[in-house]
């Protein structure tokens, strides 16, 4: 099988090494809400020493019940969206945001696979949010190919990490 595993993070630590070093380079904080990557993102970024200085911390949030207790989601947005939905995936950046000290929060959630998916959902569906304390939050709807659990996860990882240097990036630097 040529499915990655999560060795396969080590692939993603120049990236997040980016990401460190963009946000130590702005004086900025960032959170994560994570629910299909499991707390792999916040994993990536404290795997690299000194991220203690920017990284301020991670909600993994797999259920709803956690989304709703740690994040603030309403359960209704959750019922009436999906827990894997754009207002979901908002909903988690900004609760996060909100809960931390942070300047900029980024959050998953999705369908990793091997189940849970369906037409309108399949496995691979993902939503990305990253929200900023100038009130700005952008979405990225994601469909990864169904290569596999851990592929799907890594996947995610790193386009949550590359949207979060993208919106720092476009961050003006006066």
């Amino acid at each position: 099988m040529t499915e990655k595993t999560l060795t396969g993070l080590d692939d993603l630590a120049p990236l997040a090494v980016r990401v460190l070093d963009e946000l130590k380079f702005r004086g900025k904080m960032i959170a994560t809400a994570e629910s299909c990557t499991g707390g792999l993102i916040s994993g990536t970024l404290t795997e690299i020493a000194g991220s203690s200085a920017v990284v301020d911390r991670g909600f993994v949030t797999y259920s709803n019940e956690a989304k709703t207790e740690l994040l603030g989601i309403p359960a209704n947005l959750i019922s009436t969206m999906g827990a894997v939905s754009k207002e979901v995936a908002v909903a988690m950046a900004e609760g996060a945001l909100s809960r931390s000290r942070a300047d900029i929060a980024v959050s998953v959630t999705g369908i990793a696979g091997p189940g849970g998916g369906s037409h309108e959902k399949p496995v691979g569906t993902v939503h990305i949010a990253i929200a900023t304390r100038d009130g700005s939050t952008r979405h990225l709807h994601c469909w990864f190919a169904d290569r596999g659990r851990q592929t799907i996860r890594l996947e995610t990882v790193q386009t949550a990490l590359t949207s979060v240097l993208n919106s720092l990036d476009s961050e003006s630097t006066y």
